[in-house]
Formats: structure tokens, sequence, C-alpha cells
């Protein structure tokens, strides 16, 4: 089982929209590396739901639902969503600057502050592991 960290704005659609929801279509990626990284997700994989913009920070857990499917908010038919649902909010959300601070810098996250989609590596799996 891999695990990713997807990025969304928090006045866009949050963590708490999606427990409300229960589940979700990631829809709307289009960026053409984002767009590899959710393609690389499999039904079952581990997704870290990322607040970005103001707030810069992990705030819950979530879980594919599916591998990539169609997405069906792009007319030209050549981009892919996952569905997802959530597992559990964060009691303390892992923010950016710890990151930073403990020199995770070759991490996607903070070196490609505007990819929206990526791979989380085993040694910063560890890490948020420790802190959750």
């Amino acid at each position: 089982m891999a695990t990713f960290l997807l990025k969304t704005e928090p006045t866009a659609y949050s963590y708490d929209d999606l427990e409300r929801e229960g589940r979700t279509g990631w829809t709307g990626v289009r960026n053409a590396t984002a767009q590899i990284h959710l393609r690389k997700i499999a039904l079952g994989d581990q997704l870290f739901i990322y607040h970005s913009v103001k707030e810069k920070q992990i705030v819950g857990i979530a879980k594919a639902l599916s591998g990539p499917v169609p997405d069906e908010t792009d007319s030209t038919g050549k981009y892919i969503k996952v569905d997802i649902a959530p597992v559990k909010k964060l009691k303390k959300p892992i923010t950016l600057a710890e990151f930073k601070e403990a020199g995770l810098g070759h991490f996607d996250l903070v070196r490609m502050s505007r990819l929206s989609v990526m791979p989380v590596p085993d040694d910063v799996l560890t890490w948020i592991q420790a802190r959750i």
C-alpha cells in the first residue's frame, strides 16, 4: 500500500466537508505532474489531506476507494480522478513549518509548493506516523 498527500484549499473543499459527505471524487486536478501521481493511487492507499493557502497543514487521513477513473468534470476526457473516503481527523495537525524544521526539504510538499498530489516517501511517512 502506498501513501500520498492531497492538497486542497479548505475554503473550496475541506476535510470537514469530506467527513460530512462520507466520500468524494478527487476531481479537478489538471497539473501534469499531479496527474501522474494521481494515476498511481490504488484502491486502499492511504491519503493525507493537506489544507493549503493560509493553514498549510495536514489535517486528516483518508483512503482511496478506487484507483484512477475518468474525471467527469473534464470535458476533454484526458484527466482522471480517484474516489476517497475519510478515515480520521488529526487531533493535532502537522504544519508545513514542522516539515521544514525537521529537515524534510526533499519532500515535494516543501520543494514544490504548488503541486497538489504527491507520493509520501517512506522516511517522511515514518516521521508523520510518529506524530499522529
